[in-house]
């Protein structure tokens, strides 16, 4: 694709990422991303047939920058891989911080405002919530010996990425950081629980005696 048209559709792109965010999906009409991408309508249907076409664009978008933007700067925070995890959520914590309480979970949102019936997009959808769950994953597999045996990292990722939204839904409703906190101290809570179990559990001990 020529450079001028690769731009073109980058910045399409990158508007309709801000506007159907800001205003939601269905509040966004064409001409509004045609304003913002400082494009014309001949170039917007060059690139795209239809505002769901653009959509999974947007949606592909979040997937392709989820380690730039959301793990790149977590990594280099700590190299811990549970402090990694919990680094991860601060940072939602510091959105929700920085919008007073108008943050929301960009996905999130798209999940509860399209149709379950257009199944390609909630494809896309389900296939951000799963990059963000398996980078949770790999930083569980990563604390490996620190978890009990047989732990389910997987489920355990799914779990952490409940708790991250059920707090930045209830936090935007509440307008208070209360609840996020709460929801993180509870997941922190658990964690040193697992931890704990895992040091106490017969073989560990037996582990140390050993030494």
């Amino acid at each position: 694709m020529p450079k001028k048209q690769s731009s073109s559709r980058q910045r399409i792109i990158e508007a309709a990422v801000w506007l159907f965010y800001a205003n939601g999906y269905s509040a966004t009409g064409v001409a509004e991303i045609l304003k913002k991408a400082k494009v014309n309508s001949g170039s917007f249907y060059f690139f795209f047939k239809s505002k769901e076409e653009l959509l999974l664009a947007v949606l592909d978008w979040y997937l392709e920058n989820l380690e730039p933007i959301l793990l790149w700067p977590v990594y280099e925070v700590t190299d811990d891989p549970i402090e990694r995890v919990f680094a991860l959520l601060d940072g939602y914590r510091q959105k929700i911080l920085m919008t007073e309480f108008d943050f929301t979970c960009p996905i999130g949102r798209l999940a509860l405002e399209i149709d379950p019936a257009r199944k390609q997009v909630h494809a896309k959808i389900a296939a951000n919530f799963r990059g963000w769950t398996e980078a949770v994953k790999r930083c569980l597999e990563d604390a490996g010996e620190r978890l009990p045996n047989g732990t389910d990292t997987e489920a355990l990722a799914k779990f952490v990425l409940t708790v991250m939204e059920g707090g930045v839904m209830q936090s935007r409703s509440h307008k208070s950081i209360v609840p996020f906190d709460a929801s993180i101290e509870q997941l922190r809570q658990y964690f040193r629980f697992l931890e704990q179990s895992k040091n106490s559990s017969p073989r560990a001990k037996d582990n140390s005696t050993r030494r």
